[in-house]
């Protein structure tokens, strides 16, 4: 048994996001800090790009080394100052996930995105999580994880899961289709999203 002075010090619940506010993005749609969340659909980028406008500070931005896509910088502009990137690239599938989790644990990047090939698996996810909230501890500034999935994405255990896919009615008229697939605190919801010279606007609840 501990001490009777430091009893009060001991519990069994989670550390996480205490007295951190969460991260807002299009207008008032919110996601935990400290905690891992899933980007899928076609956009994915593009909602991670959103979500950044939302923070300060570094992002660093994890990818294979072995697919072709990259972020324009042209692209990114409009969004984010691209000088806050720093892009890396492991050469190995096992070195996505390490990377990610060794800097959400170091606490001192309020923004780490891994761009994934396919979807993490339970035990990747937790210690994804785990490694969130130590950082949130040691530095005081929780973290915010970013893992973007193709498709419709399934990486299990994650604090919500999202979708952003392109409904464009015209090639003049910039348009989406915004889906909360789950969230531990919220419902499943759908947004119309619209685009503007600054970024995404919400337009209404579908």
């Amino acid at each position: 048994m501990p001490p009777a002075h430091a009893a009060h010090l001991l519990t069994r619940q989670s550390h996480r996001n205490r007295g951190a506010s969460p991260i807002t993005f299009l207008g008032d749609l919110t996601m935990a800090r400290a905690r891992v969340h899933e980007l899928c659909g076609g956009s994915r980028r593009l909602l991670a790009l959103t979500i950044a406008q939302g923070l300060t500070g570094t992002i660093y931005w994890i990818r294979p080394s072995w697919t072709p896509e990259r972020l324009n910088p042209d692209g990114i502009l409009r969004f984010v100052d691209p000088s806050r990137f720093v892009f890396l690239s492991p050469k190995r599938p096992e070195d996505l996930l390490w990377t990610m989790e060794e800097t959400l644990r170091a606490g001192i990047i309020p923004l780490v995105v891994a761009d994934l090939p396919g979807p993490p698996g339970l035990t990747a996810i937790r210690r994804l999580h785990l490694a969130a909230e130590t950082g949130a501890e040691s530095s005081g500034n929780p973290p915010l994880g970013l893992v973007l999935t193709p498709g419709e994405g399934g990486a299990p255990g994650v604090e919500s899961r999202w979708s952003l896919t392109s409904t464009h009615p015209d090639p003049r008229t910039e348009g989406w289709q915004l889906a909360r697939l789950r969230a531990r605190t919220d419902t499943e919801k759908q947004w119309r999203v619209s685009g503007a010279k600054t970024g995404l606007l919400l337009d209404q609840v579908d």
